[in-house]
């Protein structure tokens, strides 16, 4: 087990500073450990599995099929 920082949080999700707390605050991304004083980590694979659960969000929107939104014919 890995505990990683902000900065790599954020090179990780491609998310902001700002961003990252807010989606913490609204109990939609792992929350941080703390590691002493005002100093705080993330588990690395709870944030790598948050991506990839984006991922898979993301794949079953795309593989839903379209529905025109005209007819051709």
């Amino acid at each position: 087990m890995r505990i990683i920082r902000l900065r790599e949080v954020m090179a990780l999700t491609g998310l902001a500073r700002s961003t990252v707390y807010k989606y913490v605050e609204a109990g939609t991304f792992p929350q941080p450990v703390p590691l002493g004083g005002r100093s705080v980590g993330w588990v690395e694979q709870e944030v790598e599995d948050w991506v990839l659960a984006r991922i898979e969000e993301r794949d079953a929107t795309i593989s839903t099929p379209a529905t025109p939104l005209h007819s051709t014919g």
